[in-house]
């Protein structure tokens, strides 16, 4: 794959199309977040942060939940800076117990549902009483290898390859303040 450089990252970046803007996505923010207090304000959660991705979902969801919790994070990734998923990879695994305790996981995106319900098996597995998940993102297709619905979704996206919010581009692009969709002529695996 080797490392991009810094002018074909702003190449990618000139040439992608906004989805939906800063402002946009932090409504939508604010609506899971008004959800997701209705729902576990009195259950005393762990929020468990998919890592890389849901680290700017989560830490902006987390500010927004005014109401006792606890964080962890896991890092299980399908994708390892590529465009295109592979198999499952754990790297890090929570260290807070799940026995007994809501576990809400906080993730960037629903595209397939294999690493979320993967994640949601685990959790399961180390005794929660109650698994949810909340996604920034539903890519709307027809390839899901998961009958997974998010209990929380910001907002639903066609079927593009995008970045943005924790989304990356071959592990760039994290940070923009907005969604947006790649051109196709960069979109390779």
């Amino acid at each position: 794959m080797g490392e991009l450089s810094l002018e074909q990252i702003s190449a990618v970046s000139k040439r992608a199309r906004c989805l939906h803007t800063e402002q946009q996505v932090e409504a939508a923010l604010d609506a899971m977040a008004a959800a997701i207090t209705e729902r576990l304000h009195d259950s005393n959660p762990v929020l468990l942060c998919i890592m890389n991705g849901g680290l700017i979902v989560c830490g902006k969801l987390a500010t927004r939940l005014n109401f006792p919790l606890q964080m962890d994070y896991l890092h299980a990734t399908r994708y390892r800076d590529k465009t295109v998923g592979a198999d499952l990879q754990w790297k890090s695994y929570p260290v807070t117990p799940l026995a007994g305790r809501v576990v809400l996981i906080v993730d960037d995106i629903l595209d397939e549902g294999a690493t979320l319900a993967s994640i949601v098996e685990y959790c399961t597995k180390q005794g929660a009483s109650e698994v949810l998940t909340a996604v920034l993102v539903e890519k709307q297709h027809a390839r899901k290898l998961s009958d997974l619905q998010a209990d929380f979704v910001g907002l639903e996206v066609e079927d593009f390859y995008f970045y943005g919010y924790g989304m990356d581009y071959k592990g760039y692009l994290r940070n923009a303040a907005g969604i947006f969709a790649v051109a196709e002529q960069d979109y390779e695996s």
